[in-house]
């Protein structure tokens, strides 16, 4: 039986490292852009629909990148074309969000910033599956959680260490976004960039024949790639799009009648939309208008394995308590820490930096367990693991609003660190190990959607909550997110892991790695 050759630490290593520089302007967006939003004038209560750009973003685009890039081959090879035109789509956005002079367009920064991550970071989830045996794909998004905690420590601190080593103000003068935040941003596009070309030209990738010949002879996932037989007729598309479209319509007519918030029409766009995409899809198979792109995604994702659909209610409970602390945890820390709400005052930046630190404490944790978790889940399984981490995560975040002293918020952050890194991996350890081959590109962009829409979630009804239910206060954000974390980790136990290591008898050649570590 042909399988992939397994890879040394170094070829991991270079594989990987590209990640370094995503989480470098992933970092900085996550801890920045609330500050420079709300240094344009944004009041804490609109900062969510602010941010809807991002997985707004992502729900798009992942899914199309996955699905060219399974079918991209070239010099470059198959996933790194995108690698390398998304790195430097974002370093550019990086250097163009500081400079923003008027609220639209940090706004559009955001957006084509995150658009381009997206661009970049999906291919590299594929990646690890195509290149890695099944035993060895645990240690690679491993190596990767090690190489985003790393690249945020640095992203999320930087601003901090330009202000305390560097002497650089923290503080605009007559207000805007301050000198220290411009000068991370520029490092930060260079450090992306530099980094994302290290693991272009120091990897190569094994051939679609070559994949093909390694699904033909795993009994397993050949059966998963051969249930390409459509799951859902003509009909159930047409009445699914009739019953969704309808639906997205009557929440939108009640959110009028309500006068709720302009954001909470986001919830009433989202389910017309899924609504249309299936009507869509049901017309174009009436039509026998199948090849192409729209279809096969949509085809896919009502043909998710049943371990991917498990992990995507995990994926959708973690990812809300993580958007709800990278939106809320800079305006929290200010108001209810350090008790400054102006932009322009000192304690409001000096607020806006220790969050910085504290983001990068929990991306330190993080890179750490990436080492750790890996000894966990063998010990007591992948599904516990994760479970644990989650569980850590959601306590650390509950703790927020019983620590009075901004000092000692790092103590919470360990408890995030885990989660994060195990949020990371798990579940993409778990996952590729049920897809076919040709489709993990595919598949792992729809998987994103249960990122994606926990936040867009996130980003629509948690303003509204405050404002009702907790008088505006961003720090309950930090508990409502807890809650979504303790969740998930009930919630993990309820996934069925197929994927377990298995040993591999015969190896074909690795892809030629220009390894130069």
């Amino acid at each position: 039986m042909a399988t992939k050759a397994r890879l040394n630490v170094f070829q991991i290593w270079n594989m990987c490292f590209g990640f370094f520089g995503i989480q470098i302007g992933f970092g900085l967006q996550n801890a920045n852009t609330s500050r420079i939003f709300q240094s344009l004038g944004v009041e804490v209560n609109h900062l969510a629909i602010l941010w809807i750009a991002a997985p707004a973003t992502g729900l798009l685009v992942q899914p199309i990148i996955g699905y060219l890039s399974d079918k991209t081959w070239g010099r470059l090879g198959r996933r790194r074309p995108y690698f390398l035109w998304g790195a430097i789509l974002t370093s550019a956005a990086l250097v163009v969000m500081p400079n923003a002079p008027v609220l639209w367009i940090a706004a559009a920064a955001l957006w084509v910033m995150d658009a381009s991550i997206n661009i970049t970071m999906e291919p590299f989830r594929a990646f690890v599956g195509d290149n890695l045996p099944d035993e060895q794909r645990a240690s690679g998004y491993a190596m990767q959680s090690f190489f985003i905690g790393v690249g945020a420590v640095l992203a999320s601190a930087l601003p901090w260490m330009l202000t305390h080593w560097f002497s650089v103000s923290n503080v605009a003068e007559g207000g805007g976004v301050p000198p220290s935040v411009h000068i991370a941003f520029y490092a930060g596009a260079a450090g992306l960039l530099l980094a994302v070309l290290w693991t272009v030209f120091t990897t190569r990738e094994y051939s679609p024949d070559q994949l093909a010949a390694f699904e033909a002879s795993d009994p397993a996932r050949k059966a998963a790639a051969e249930a390409d037989a459509p799951t859902r007729t003509v009909r159930a598309y047409i009445v699914g799009g009739l019953v969704w479209t309808v639906a997205g319509l009557l929440l939108a007519a009640a959110i009028f009648a309500a006068r709720l918030e302009k954001e909470v029409y986001v919830l009433a766009g989202m389910v017309g939309l899924f609504g249309a995409a299936q009507l869509v899809a049901g017309l174009l198979r009436r039509g026998g208008r199948t090849a192409n792109g729209f279809s096969e995604v949509v085809e896919d994702l009502f043909r998710m394995p049943a371990t991917m659909k498990q992990l995507a209610v995990v994926q959708f409970f973690s990812w809300f308590g993580l958007f709800a602390m990278w939106i809320y945890t800079t305006p929290a820390v200010a108001a209810f820490h350090y008790h400054a709400a102006d932009t322009a005052s000192r304690a409001y930046n000096d607020g806006a930096d220790w969050v910085g630190v504290l983001f990068a404490i929990y991306n330190g944790v993080a890179a750490l367990a990436a080492l750790v978790i890996p000894t966990i889940a063998r010990a007591v399984g992948r599904k516990a693991s994760h479970a644990l981490c989650l569980g850590l995560g959601g306590l650390g975040l509950a703790a927020f609003p019983l620590i009075r002293d901004p000092g000692l918020l790092w103590l919470p952050m360990i408890g995030v660190g885990f989660a994060w890194s195990s949020i990371l991996s798990a579940p993409y350890s778990i996952l590729s190990g049920a897809l076919p081959a040709r489709k993990m590109g595919v598949y792992m962009g729809i998987f994103n959607f249960f990122i994606v829409i926990p936040q867009l979630l996130a980003a629509t009804i948690l303003g509204l909550l405050l404002r009702a239910f907790f008088g505006g206060e961003a720090i309950w954000a930090l508990v409502l997110g807890a809650g979504g974390m303790l969740a998930a980790a009930a919630c993990v136990f309820l996934v069925r892991d197929v994927g377990e290591p298995k040993a591999a008898p015969a190896a074909v050649p690795a892809p030629e790695v220009l390894s130069k570590a």
